[in-house]
């Protein structure tokens, strides 16, 4: 298994509706032989919305890595100097925290733990989930597409009439994304179609 072995870093971010389709990926990439340490942004410690409680999630994501969720920035930080990780994984990634990790905004538990990947030169992989990818968000996108040690999970837009501009990763393809992105390679194809009718 490629993934043998491998030290994973799983970071969740608010995206609520996209949160019951990801967490089972945590236990598929275990199944893979990786070890998975999650982290969960504030507002996924922190928000009850109609897809659910806050401690129903966190307890739903602890509960698949065997562990309790890095939910700190202070706990995450020593991912980088001291515990690095082989990869990191943000799935779902908001727009709003793909703007600040373009921007270099460092103000969550994820975003440090991928900013302490980053430093290591060790892969950051993607899975977005945003209405905004393709409107003011773009630019975000951009930057990171082309910066490195950044891979995305393939996405697509996934309500091109109602929402034409929400981009959303097939989470099914994290694991061979990861796979991908500890060789150095964007998993392909990257932009897919996604459209739920």
């Amino acid at each position: 298994m490629l993934l043998d072995g491998k030290r994973i870093g799983f970071g969740l971010t608010g995206s609520h509706c996209t949160l019951e389709e990801v967490i089972p990926m945590i236990n598929g990439l275990q199944d893979e032989g990786a070890e998975v340490t999650p982290f969960v942004s504030h507002t996924v410690q922190t928000t009850d919305s109609k897809f659910g409680t806050a401690n129903h999630w966190l307890e739903s994501i602890e509960k698949a890595a065997g562990q309790e969720a890095v939910n700190s920035i202070p706990k995450a930080e020593p991912y980088g100097p001291k515990t690095p990780l082989d990869a990191m994984v943000i799935a779902p990634m908001t727009g709003s925290s793909m703007s600040k990790f373009a921007n270099a905004q460092t103000d969550s538990p994820v975003l440090m733990a991928a900013k302490a990947t980053l430093r290591n030169s060790a892969p950051v992989v993607l899975a977005i989930s945003t209405n905004d990818a393709l409107g003011l968000n773009a630019t975000n996108l951009a930057k990171l597409l082309q910066m490195h040690h950044v891979y995305f999970v393939p996405l697509g837009q996934d309500h091109p009439y109602k929402k034409p501009t929400s981009l959303v990763s097939r989470m099914e393809d994290i694991p061979q994304t990861i796979e991908a992105a500890i060789r150095g390679e964007q998993y392909q194809p990257l932009i897919i179609e996604k459209f739920n009718d």
